[in-house]
């Protein structure tokens, strides 16, 4: 589940830019550095998050006669709505050997239907001054919009066309694929720092699909065909297997007669009720991972842990781990930033953050960059002290009290933006949480004691369940 203060920055991947929807080393970095500017929270806001009310967006949610699931996002302070479309559906769901599938249809969404020429979507939104985007990731897939309120009934009524009627032109294809070619080589092929990503999720997940990149292989995506977009579209993208969210100056009576209209005649595909995917095999020894480039001028050091199943998490568990992000590398308070960078001046910057939102597997994330002449040996060793230190006496109340305060503030408010609404509980909904779960996250985070805390840090932080991670300078040949 992506916390609170994460959701209120996320910017999903662009199609013609980014090449998948996970969120990069960078932006997540950007993510966790938001919310310390709420340290500086008033008081009067503090209490009227402790103890966190329910309820914390207001979210109805209906279902119509063809299995789609619509929830209204209230948000009144400008005239604007958010249409978002999120299909549980991602690259982890993709067939063996199609790897890049799901972002590949993502592209090919754009590209026109029956009645709309390709492109036509887009440029009607532009011209009525709103914008849009779309994005991949290993369990969804989503498309949105943001225009003024009287806008909405047109671009629900082009978005609910190409829900069910996408054409998939043979030349139109091509071209595409080579766009998400070119997005790989970019983003990847070009990036070391990408390359040492993919190979530490590789080693990590070393039989679940979510050791495969979301814009896929190069090899495979190469391969990818006019019938392979046409099949995945087929078996995956109808009402049955969406979830429609609707954000902004908008109620549910006024949002249900649009929704009914556009999207209730609308078949069901009848999308696989369970998404079957392989388990992973316990991890029983440390792995790590190093690669040299003459692009890189800085080294880095990361370190990923292969955290719990969703469904092995006790009550508590899930939000213990966000928690244990925030304390252990969320800011310049954190255990990691304070250790490594204010008192030993060895790094420049160290962090933490949690893959908690996942429907199968989660991850916890530890990174740190060396200043001046300190090795990443020298570097790790330091990370590894803070980690035993913490094992050893556990966290205080004082540090857990701080960080639900940063983050229970940071949901109260992402309710200003009407985007925020639409983007979390959407991601949470597509990954299996009810809504009901994520409006009472809150409450949730507030009950976590220091004892479930340190018990979860002691069962994560396990060196046999983690890949390190060395990106290192290369003098060129």
């Amino acid at each position: 589940m992506v916390t609170w203060s994460q959701a209120a920055i996320f910017s999903p991947c662009g199609r013609r830019h980014l090449p998948a929807c996970p969120f990069s080393r960078e932006s997540i970095k950007l993510m966790l550095r938001a919310p310390r500017s709420l340290l500086f929270v008033p008081a009067l806001l503090l209490a009227l998050i402790r103890p966190a009310a329910a309820e914390v967006f207001d979210a109805e949610s209906f279902t119509l006669p063809n299995g789609l699931t619509v929830v209204v996002v209230e948000n009144h302070r400008a005239p604007i709505v958010t249409q978002m479309v999120w299909y549980r559906v991602g690259a982890a769901d993709e067939p063996p050997g199609k790897s890049g599938i799901a972002h590949f249809l993502e592209h090919l969404m754009f590209k026109g239907t029956a009645t709309a020429a390709p492109g036509e979507f887009s440029r009607l939104i532009a011209a009525n001054g709103g914008n849009e985007n779309a994005f991949t990731g290993r369990d969804y897939t989503g498309y949105w919009q943001t225009v003024a309120k009287d806008r909405l009934e047109l671009i629900m009524r082009y978005e609910a066309d190409r829900m069910a009627n996408l054409t998939f032109d043979a030349e139109d294809v091509a071209a595409e694929r080579e766009v998400i070619l070119e997005e790989r080589r970019a983003r990847v092929e070009n990036s070391p720092a990408a390359q040492l990503d993919e190979a530490v999720m590789a080693a990590l997940f070393r039989n679940h699909p979510y050791g495969i990149p979301i814009i896929g292989w190069l090899h495979e995506m190469q391969g990818l065909t006019q019938a392979d977009a046409r099949a995945f579209y087929d078996t995956w993208y109808g009402p049955d297997n969406a979830i429609l969210i609707l954000g902004g100056d908008i109620t549910v009576a006024e949002a249900r007669p649009l929704v009914e209209k556009y999207y209730g005649p609308l078949e069901p595909v009848g999308a696989p009720k369970e998404r079957v995917r392989r388990s992973e095999p316990p991890l029983a020894a440390e792995q790590r991972v190093s690669l040299a480039s003459p692009q890189v001028t800085e080294p880095q050091w990361s370190r990923a842990y292969l955290g719990p199943a969703r469904l092995e998490f006790a009550a508590g568990e899930l939000e213990s781990m966000q928690l244990l992000a925030e304390i252990l590398g969320g800011g310049p308070t954190s255990r990691l930033y304070r250790a490594l960078v204010v008192e030993q001046g060895i790094a420049v910057s160290a962090g933490a953050y949690d893959r908690a939102q996942a429907l199968d597997y989660t991850s916890f994330h530890l990174y740190a960059q060396p200043r001046d002449a300190a090795t990443l040996e020298e570097l790790e060793a330091a990370v590894e002290a803070v980690i035993q230190r913490l094992k050893d006496a556990g966290i205080t109340d004082a540090e857990l009290r701080q960080a639900k305060d940063r983050l229970q503030a940071a949901a109260i408010l992402a309710r200003d933006a009407p985007t925020t609404g639409p983007r979390l509980i959407g991601g949470d909904l597509a990954t299996g949480a009810t809504l009901e779960e994520i409006q009472s996250w809150p409450e949730r985070i507030e009950a976590v004691t220091v004892e479930q805390v340190n018990a979860l840090l002691r069962r994560l932080l396990d060196e046999k369940r983690s890949v390190t991670g060395y990106l290192l300078p290369q003098e060129p040949a």
